[in-house]
């Protein structure tokens, strides 16, 4: 069905007056979900003759057929609405949280209890602090304790595995619980004082040091004495570091900017009185919208089904459906939410650094948006396109001395990297260091769903290397018929500096070098370093996975229990490999019949 088959007045004419969600589909596609107070006006009013905005009339143009569901009011429609969301995720709503779940700081249950970096399920053995709005304000705040309180941040698998002091031990970020280095009372002490200072207890934790500093030096001791006196000093300077208006409070402040090219949502959590972090949201915006209703969104996708809520959530704009996310944050976490946006005192000021943090990140993005796009420009110019490339692949290789080689492919959009679509290709049946060989096997592998449909192809495909890798690029197209991508090779130039590139614009003949100031050249240069950067960090991920496995796990029957006898009976695999057949078979476990296997195995006999 196309879009003229979709009677929209006649539709619009049956519809009921109550609250529901409709579903919007195009070519069987659902396109869009909404909420509505009213079904019949809300739905409506996308087919009214004029005051639509563009990009709503792009959403209507697609719309061939639409499903309502009613509900009892607009709480339980906007409860089913943000399932659905979740769901299907539609293009023309607005996604504003990833997957990931909140991080928190875990206290572990343990002789020796250690302070780790968790997600997700908050039902983990010991007491979780948080959540916090980035992992980053998790390491940060994992940072500062490793300095102040020296509390081990190792796994139990690591702690218990330890017969001598690891590094951490060594540059004073750590006591060592591990080789009993720290009396357990001391220890316990120094868990208990980070475990105040994650409930934001900062100013009775002071005190209580410096009290125990007095003591200690009225007893003459006066090294710890010292090291008291340091802690207090670097407590101290956290504290001033730290954005703290007042002394008590939880909220989260959330601040909605729209500006012409983007917008953005900054959430600031405060606990406690302090600020322990913020994170900025960038979406993109299908359909035309105000700040309250993009706040709306936000609050409805990021809040309900989330138990961690604080007792308010300040906002920068009111909201026509306060009463109703009200009742559904109730309805789905059993507690009563202040949505509030009319604040005094501390509370204003957290909202102004939420909205000077909106405003200053959206602006860093829209300039390097715009960069961006002034380089794209700036290539279609030079390789002589009818418009702008909207997708750039570029292709790489990596290796070390032909072990493990591994080649990358990272796409480019018209706002940059496209980190999603990146892909990498483990390179096998290849003589080792044959780059040539490693590039046409993961051109063919990705051209291969290209020319079958699976993916769209790009505008101009990079390759990074000579006119040899470019032949590879040359032949893999003309096999699969694939003849409308642009070909662009890039070469380190005699001198290998930056700046210096020769480009293969269309073919091996037509080289060019452009100037070291050349906006086409330092996209190009962007995307050439990204896939380089992106081929190398794979690489090493597979050397070193492979590395770590013993070539006796390849022999049945060897189990790790008989594989670590056999390595500490003879120091390693070097003496292994040197051993008879009668000195491993002397090895408890081992016996003649297995000791034949394993020699066997490892002189493949």
């Amino acid at each position: 069905m196309n879009t003229q088959d979709f009677d929209s007045k006649h539709f619009v004419s049956n519809l009921t007056s109550r609250p529901g969600v409709y579903r919007m589909y195009g070519k069987g596609v659902l396109l869009y979900v909404g909420k509505a107070k009213n079904l019949k006006n809300r739905v409506s009013s996308y087919f009214r003759t004029s005051g639509l905005t563009t990009k709503t009339m792009a959403l209507v143009s697609r719309i061939d057929a639409i499903d309502i569901t009613v509900t009892k009011s607009e709480t339980e429609a906007l409860l089913l609405e943000q399932t659905l969301i979740k769901q299907h995720r539609p293009p023309y709503n607005i996604l504003l949280r990833d997957d990931k779940s909140y991080p928190y700081i875990l206290l572990s249950e343990h002789q020796h209890p250690a302070l780790l970096f968790r997600r997700g399920s908050t039902k983990t053995k010991g007491q979780l602090f948080g959540p916090f709005p980035s992992g980053s304000a998790v390491k940060e705040s994992l940072n500062t304790m490793q300095k102040v309180f020296k509390v081990r941040q190792c796994e139990d698998s690591y702690y218990s595995n330890r017969s001598r002091p690891c590094l951490q031990y060594q540059i004073k970020r750590c006591s060592a619980p591990c080789v009993n280095l720290i009396e357990d009372v001391e220890y316990e002490n120094d868990v208990r004082h980070a475990k105040m200072f994650l409930e934001g207890k900062n100013h009775e934790l002071t005190n209580e040091i410096t009290q125990q500093m007095t003591t200690a030096a009225k007893s003459m001791e006066f090294e710890r004495a010292a090291l008291l006196r340091d802690q207090i000093v670097q407590l101290k300077h956290v504290q001033e570091q730290q954005n703290v208006y007042g002394h008590s409070g939880d909220a989260d402040v959330l601040a909605a900017l729209i500006q012409p090219g983007g917008l953005c949502v900054h959430l600031m959590m405060v606990r406690q009185g302090k600020v322990i972090g913020s994170k900025s949201y960038y979406p993109k915006m299908p359909i035309e919208m105000t700040e309250g209703e993009l706040l709306s969104t936000f609050i409805a996708q990021f809040y309900i089904g989330n138990n961690d809520l604080p007792k308010t959530i300040i906002i920068s704009h009111d909201l026509d459906d306060s009463d109703t996310l009200t009742d559904a944050l109730l309805s789905s976490c059993h507690k009563k939410i202040e949505l509030t946006s009319s604040v005094r005192g501390q509370r204003a000021r957290w909202l102004d650094l939420a909205k000077l943090n909106a405003e200053q990140g959206l602006q860093a993005r829209l300039l390097d948006k715009r960069n961006h796009f002034s380089r794209v420009v700036a290539l279609q110019k030079l390789l002589g396109l009818p418009e702008p490339p909207k997708t750039m692949e570029c292709f790489d290789i990596s290796h070390s001395s032909g072990e493990s080689t591994v080649a990358s492919c990272v796409v480019f959009g018209v706002d940059g990297p496209d980190k999603k679509r990146y892909r990498t290709f483990n390179i096998e049946d290849v003589a080792a260091g044959d780059d040539y060989a490693a590039m046409n096997q993961a051109l063919t592998r990705r051209y291969k769903r290209v020319r079958d449909g699976e993916l769209e192809p790009p505008d101009v495909l990079l390759i990074d290397g000579g006119k040899g890798q470019l032949t590879q690029a040359e032949n893999v197209l003309k096999e699969l018929g694939l003849i409308d991508i642009f070909l662009l090779g890039v070469a380190k130039g005699t001198t290998r500096k930056p700046g210096l590139e020769t480009l293969y614009i269309g073919s091996k003949e037509e080289e060019v070098v452009l100037p070291p100031d050349s906006a086409a050249l330092h996209l190009i240069q962007h995307i050439r370093d990204e896939s380089h950067r992106f081929a190398i960090k794979n690489h090493r991920q597979r050397r070193d996975k492979k590395r770590r496995h013993s070539v006796l796990e390849g022999i049945e029957g060897i189990g790790p229990t008989r594989r670590k006898s056999l390595l500490t009976a003879f120091g390693g695999m070097q003496e292994l490999l040197s051993a008879s057949e009668e000195d491993i078979a002397k090895v408890k476990g081992i016996g003649v019949k297995k000791a034949f296997e394993i020699y066997s195995f490892l002189h493949k006999k």
